[in-house]
């Protein structure tokens, strides 16, 4: 009888990609895919320690499996993912295995036949001063331009009708190629158009952008590209220069809004979104005022809000986290009330 496994991912699109390469991965070493989490002989817990959320859930996941494991002693707990040393370290010892995360450039399982998530980067190379992701995930390292090309023709050809290239800066994207004789550059601009030139009727989505990576071509590039998709992911994570200095986000607040103005001038239809912390250390009120009046004057048409968690080993967990709970959960509900009025 083959042995079945179930997987649990935490975190973002980049660890579901993750996540539909384990899966066939464990596939082709004979197990079968189980419905239920009981049913499993073998538990993949793929884990995200970028906030501190996750990380909590996970822990109550792996006490719940240990306890299934008192019942079922043959079933076995494997954990992957962005796993800070600290967690690695307590972890260790309450789960059967813990593995690096899986080579980007493996085929993936996928579930959705019409959609698929394409990897064509990880890592980063800009250590945001609240982020794990350089100490988890490691530097940037792009999928060489020939595979990135192979991967999404046979997508193609098996019937997907939407890509979505994948990376923690997606548009840092950064190849070379040989080509008559000579080596090219190719930028995240110039990805987009040898996709774009890919004969058939699809669409291409890109997540997620860092605002010193989008330049005036790739904007003019996404203007111009009819397949691919008008909608544009871009984090500002503050609206005041003191915290987004703290933060190491390597941009001014002016300079987000001229990246924005650029965008909506060549692209009037565009849908942005971003990502803000709120309650970052030291942050005042007068401080989080100015994001909530960025939110209101750019009209982004979501925000993706999180409360600051401090996280071991970055450089903000050295700030003293001074703003407390409640002060976090109600400056989220101001920015939440606020695109509830725009919308």
């Amino acid at each position: 009888m083959r042995k079945k496994y179930f997987i649990i991912t935490y975190g973002c699109q980049m660890n579901r990609n993750d996540s539909e390469r384990w899966a066939l991965f464990l596939e082709k070493k004979g197990y079968l895919s189980a419905k239920k989490i009981t049913e499993a002989d073998l538990v993949l817990i793929n884990m995200c320690s970028v906030r501190e959320e996750p990380v909590r859930r996970v822990y109550q996941r792996v006490e719940f499996l240990n306890n299934l494991k008192k019942k079922k002693p043959s079933l076995k707990i494997w954990l992957t993912g962005c796993i800070l040393p600290k967690d690695r370290e307590k972890l260790k010892e309450r789960v059967d295995k813990i593995l690096p995360i899986i080579d980007f450039s493996l085929p993936a399982k996928r579930e959705n036949k019409e959609t698929a998530f394409v990897s064509i980067m990880t890592g980063c190379n800009n250590f945001c001063s609240y982020c794990v992701v350089p100490y988890t995930r490691g530097r940037e390292i792009s999928k060489p331009f020939n595979k990135v090309m192979r991967e999404i023709r046979k997508l193609l050809k098996e019937g997907c009708r939407k890509i979505i290239l994948l990376g923690q800066n997606v548009n840092a994207y950064q190849a070379e190629i040989k080509e008559k004789g000579r080596t090219k550059k190719i930028n995240f601009a110039e990805l987009l158009r040898r996709i774009n030139k890919i004969p058939g009727n699809f669409e291409i989505g890109f997540l997620t952008n860092h605002p010193k990576y989008m330049t005036d071509e790739l904007i003019e590039t996404i203007a111009s590209l009819p397949k691919v998709e008008k909608k544009i992911h871009l984090a500002v994570q503050s609206g005041n220069n003191e915290i987004l200095k703290k933060m190491r986000r390597g941009y001014t607040i002016e300079e987000f809004k001229e990246i924005i103005r650029k965008i909506k001038k060549k692209i009037p239809q565009a849908i942005l979104t971003t990502d803000i912390i709120v309650g970052f250390p030291g942050e005042t009120k007068k401080q989080f005022e100015d994001t909530l009046k960025l939110v209101k004057e750019i009209k982004f048409n979501n925000v993706y809000i999180s409360r600051y968690s401090p996280r071991p080993g970055t450089l903000a967990y050295r700030l003293e986290d001074n703003v407390s709970p409640e002060e976090k959960k109600r400056r989220k509900e101001k920015i939440e009330k606020v695109l509830r009025s725009s919308s």
